[in-house]
């Protein structure tokens, strides 16, 4: 790689991490990963990632991670809908900042840091009316939702470097997914999953690897420098629609049971309620994040990006669904999972 302009993954390992490496090496660019000590990195490697193991949390390791890079995609977060603050916030708060100090020490020549849609928290919308990069942040956070208010930190402290361009996706499903698809899979297979209310929604969820692509345009657009660019979809598919597409790829009977969304959303709040109370450090069975994120309707807008970018996502539901199964599938934990009739054959072995 030498002599190649060469970029800085933070997060690597993860969904949308590695779906950035696998499109700039796919470029023939030079790629370096961030990864946490004593975790596979196989996939990595094998792309041909230059792996630096450290933390965003380890000032030191972060200061030579970011040594002779030219652009930082930061990807690293505590993704989780359960946790003590202190864990979301040591992560936000101090790992931004140490990558901040770096990036300013080494002068890289452009941030780009991944947030998330959740950091506009729950404003109230007009009829008609959808959220886009001028809405404020942080409106109505829930009592223990955690992870918007860490996102918001995190985001807030990365404005701090002065070649900064922000993204905000949406749900992010795809090929290393290890939270929703992941733990949604059982439940189906299971028939355990029902509809929240109507299921005529209107979702915002994409494909992992559109979202990297929309996140290299934006970190390499010259006019990007200071904008924040919403990464959603605008409601192509509704909630009974994802459910259909994915018991259809498990060639499942069709979703016919429902449960009303506030109803959902009240016991989901009865089930935090007592884990805080018995001090769990397990999530419980249903939080409200996981309701809030399948049964709200969707009011976000991406037209900057598409506009400005010239982003679009490209992968529909179905391939989306069916690739995500089949590197589940592949997964060696999963093996007591099985489908009725195969999904796709098995082109994800990691």
């Amino acid at each position: 790689m030498a002599g190649e302009p060469l970029s800085l993954i933070t997060g690597a390992r993860g969904q949308l991490g590695g779906h950035i490496a696998e499109q700039l090496r796919a470029a023939g660019l030079g790629v370096r990963g961030l990864v946490r000590p004593g975790k596979d990195d196989t996939f990595l490697r094998d792309l041909g990632v230059e792996i630096a193991e450290g933390d965003l949390c380890n000032a030191e390791s972060v200061r030579q991670a970011v040594n002779g890079v030219s652009v930082v995609y930061n990807c690293a977060a505590r993704v989780s809908d359960w946790g003590a603050w202190r864990q979301f916030e040591q992560e936000a708060a101090a790992g931004t900042r140490n990558l901040i100090a770096a990036c300013k020490s080494a002068a890289v020549q452009r941030l780009l840091h991944v947030s998330s849609i959740s950091v506009y928290g729950h404003p109230k919308l007009r009829p008609g009316e959808f959220i886009t990069e001028e809405t404020p942040l942080g409106q109505r956070f829930w009592m223990w939702d955690y992870y918007p208010r860490a996102k918001l930190i995190a985001e807030q402290a990365a404005w701090e470097y002065p070649s900064t361009t922000v993204v905000r996706p949406c749900w992010i499903y795809g090929p290393r997914d290890q939270i929703a698809m992941k733990r949604l899979l059982p439940g189906l297979l299971q028939g355990k999953v029902p509809v929240i209310g109507r299921g005529d929604n209107l979702l915002n969820i994409l494909y992992a690897g559109d979202v990297a692509a929309g996140a290299i345009l934006a970190a390499n657009h010259p006019d990007a420098v200071g904008q924040a660019y919403n990464l959603c979809s605008e409601g192509e598919i509704t909630q009974r629609d994802l459910v259909n597409t994915m018991t259809d790829a498990l060639s499942l009977p069709r979703v016919n049971k429902r449960v009303p969304y506030f109803l959902a959303l009240r016991f989901a709040l009865f089930k935090e309620t007592m884990a805080r109370l018995f001090r769990s450090s397990t999530p419980p069975t249903i939080t409200r994040r996981a309701i809030y994120l399948v049964g709200r309707g969707t009011h976000f807008s991406s037209a900057k990006a598409r506009t400005q970018l010239g982003w679009k996502p490209r992968t529909g539901i179905e391939e989306g669904v069916r690739k995500t199964f089949d590197w589940l599938f592949s997964l060696e934990e999963n093996r007591h999972l099985q489908p009725k009739a195969p999904v796709l054959p098995a082109t994800y072995n990691r």
